[in-house]
């Protein structure tokens, strides 16, 4: 019978990957700063000139995806909380989290320097924004442990790379774009840890790890459901092409859970985890179909 290992077992035994993976992010991310990536001649007074929509050379929908990108970062405290409770913040995997913690910190600053230099979304709005999604917080929901954060971190930085890099592309604006690009591809580097590090805690303990990942396939959503108007915003981006059903089955979850992770090739599992794949494995052809009906109700 296998020896089920607790999650902080696992964290343990994690850290030399950790340790590694960590130099390895160090080693490969560049040093790069928000003010080169800001048209700071385009600034002027809101106080001289209150905000008026026509101002924004942004289209409804791009408005839409950047503010909804930043407020997210903006919830960074909460993000940093989470990561820090589930993970710890000693050794390696603390050195981790407070690296990762500036890195997010610097794509908010950076969104909102751009957004408010070109006058991009409403200053009023966006403020109250922030404000209601900070003060509501983030709290990870259910039953989640080390390995789901893994999991979940995992799916979601690839996730926002994606969006980022649609959402800098959709605004048809050269600066915005760049940045948009430049900031997916720490969002990647994030993503890379993260992936590799799980693919080591599916060789140390491979039931738990296929039970966390059920538990984050099947109950996945991007940060900011807890923001009012979310579902209706998700749907506008989904229809834009900036992140929808196929693109979150195409180019997030069978790449990583076959290509990455190689699901089906993971042995040593419990009979519980065993079902779990069979069922992970089965919602993702639901996924696959419904992502083919939303692009046949989007076409027609």
């Amino acid at each position: 019978m296998q020896t089920v290992v607790a999650p902080n077992d696992v964290l343990r035994e994690l850290e030399p990957a950790v340790e590694g993976m960590l130099e390895r992010h160090l080693s490969t991310a560049q040093e790069w700063f928000p003010h080169e990536y800001v048209p700071w001649e385009q600034g002027r007074s809101f106080t001289d000139e209150p905000w008026e929509i026509g101002h924004s050379r942004l289209s409804g929908v791009a408005r839409t995806a950047m503010e909804l990108n930043l407020l997210t970062e903006d919830n960074l405290p909460y993000y940093h909380l989470a990561i820090w409770e589930t993970f710890g913040g000693e050794g390696a995997w603390g050195e981790w989290v407070r690296r990762w913690t500036a890195e997010e910190g610097r794509h908010s600053i950076a969104m909102r320097d751009f957004l408010m230099v070109t006058r991009g979304v409403d200053p009023v709005e966006l403020e109250r924004g922030r404000m209601d999604h900070v003060s509501r917080g983030y709290y990870p929901a259910g039953d989640f442990n080390a390995l789901d954060g893994l999991v979940y971190v995992t799916l979601q930085e690839l996730a926002t790379r994606i969006s980022h890099r649609n959402t800098g592309a959709i605004t048809e604006d050269p600066i915005a774009e760049k940045l948009m690009a430049r900031i997916a591809l720490d969002e990647n580097l994030h993503y890379v840890f993260y992936r590799d590090v799980t693919s080591r805690a599916l060789e140390i303990e491979p039931s738990e790890t296929m039970l966390a990942i059920h538990r984050q396939v099947l109950g996945f959503s991007m940060p900011g459901l807890e923001l009012p108007g979310f579902r209706e915003k998700a749907i506008s981006i989904a229809k834009a092409g900036i992140y929808d059903l196929r693109i979150h089955h195409d180019q997030v979850l069978t790449p990583v859970l076959f290509k990455k992770w190689h699901l089906e090739d993971v042995s040593g599992l419990t009979d519980e985890a065993e079902r779990a794949r069979d069922e992970v494995v089965q919602t993702l052809g639901k996924v696959d179909a419904a992502a083919t009906r939303f692009e046949e109700k989007r076409a027609s």
